[in-house]
């Protein structure tokens, strides 16, 4: 692998460590904190998960783009942003990434290495959040990223704390951190048996907004160079 293209991997690694350690860690203290109110221990949740993804993207996106995310990765490369080629290291960079995030959390908070979740989140209604908080993130990506890119940021981690609330899943949105989530049996776990069926969910949600925005914005396509943030991917 090219120098250029090991930094972006890594990028994508390192971000989307960050962004799993982020989620699974506050809901952990949120959870130890909230003395019961489960209220509180998702807003505790949701605000550092907002919080940390607008850091990221600021810190990660001038080198990768900050996808963070395997659905944003194969949008981005439907659309000409990213080559094929490299789309399965940005992948599998971001789902190892995020298990690594999972164990790093488990680490601090003094919990097993790896613990599969028993949080049950199945039925039609979890699928179709997933696939509404899915859409919703991409066609926000889509739109600030062509539009204003320099919002982008602060757009995603603004939606991401809004769908935290108002999608019945609380907005995985997020195969890596799906994945990630399942092996933490705590506050934010999701069920291994649950996972598949977020992840379909997900993907649908992620080609459904992207073949829609082709449409809302024409120049699309050949304009997909820098779908979550600017960054030197070429």
């Amino acid at each position: 692998m090219k120098s250029a293209a090991a930094r972006r991997v890594t990028a994508e690694f390192l971000g989307t460590l960050f962004l799993v350690a982020t989620v699974v860690g506050s809901g952990i203290m949120g959870e130890r904190l909230a003395g019961g109110n489960v209220a509180i221990a998702l807003l505790a949740n949701t605000i550092a998960t907002g919080a940390v993804l607008v850091a990221l993207i600021l810190a990660f996106g001038p080198i990768s783009g900050a996808h963070l995310n395997p659905v944003v990765t194969l949008a981005d490369a439907m659309e000409g942003g990213i080559s094929w080629k490299e789309t399965p290291a940005y992948i599998f960079a971001q789902v190892a990434g995020g298990i690594s995030g999972a164990m790093v959390a488990h680490v601090m908070f003094g919990l097993p290495l790896v613990s599969l979740s028993r949080h049950a989140r199945s039925g039609a209604a979890q699928m179709f959040s997933e696939f509404v908080a899915t859409f919703g993130l991409l066609a926000v990506i889509w739109g600030c990223s062509r539009l204003r890119s320099n919002a982008t940021a602060f757009a995603v981690g603004a939606y991401i704390t809004a769908a935290y609330w108002f999608t019945a899943s609380t907005s995985f949105a997020n195969p890596a951190v799906t994945i990630a989530r399942s092996l933490s049996d705590t506050f934010s776990g999701i069920r291994p048996a649950d996972a598949p069926g977020f992840i379909v969910a997900q993907i649908a949600g992620a080609i459904a907004a992207t073949l829609l925005f082709r449409w809302l914005i024409p120049a699309l396509p050949s304009r997909a160079n820098d779908v979550v943030y600017p960054h030197g991917s070429k």
